[in-house]
């Protein structure tokens, strides 16, 4: 099996990335994870591999992590997103799909429904309501999106978000 390139470039105290993310809803709830270390949780994907299109890195992510076919539906957001994590100064191109995950995937959004060893990270699923209240609650970055998730942009929409922005979104 070849080497997997991911996108990602390391420049002094900079890194760059390409991440793709999906926006799965069930039942008025939409899936996050985290990986247990870390006090804030994301929308499942990850990072995009040379010479693969960012729905075929969706499909890839979704069934190396939730071991399930999801069906990637309509982009909602590019965003060139700017912000500091571990010590580094990061710019990540990121995309953010709608995507529609098998009714046999685990729900129940009393409890973590799906954990998986990913390399070093421990990640753990859950549901969630789809409210702003919700996603401002569990610390869920890029914030913009807690303030539409209850109203989705009918088009394709590019953003550039630096953190701390919300005024900006």
């Amino acid at each position: 099996m070849p080497k997997r390139k991911l996108i990602r470039l390391n420049a002094y105290r900079t890194r760059f990335q390409m991440r793709v993310a999906g926006l799965g809803f069930r039942d008025g709830h939409v899936l996050v994870h985290r990986a247990v270390h870390e006090p804030f949780w994301t929308f499942p994907g990850g990072r995009a591999e040379i010479g693969e299109t960012s729905d075929e890195t969706l499909q890839r992510e979704m069934m190396e992590e939730l071991g399930v076919n999801v069906t990637v539906g309509r982009l909602l957001w590019s965003v060139e997103n700017f912000f500091h994590y571990e010590q580094l100064d990061w710019h990540e191109l990121g995309l953010y799909y709608l995507m529609n995950i098998p009714a046999d995937f685990p729900f129940d959004p009393a409890k973590i429904v799906h954990r998986i060893q990913d390399g070093d990270n421990d990640l753990e699923f859950k549901w969630v309501r789809a409210t702003r209240e919700a996603l401002v609650a569990l610390d869920i970055p890029p914030y913009f999106i807690a303030e539409e998730i209850e109203n989705l942009p009918l088009t394709f929409r590019h953003l550039v978000w630096r953190d701390g922005d919300l005024d900006k979104a």
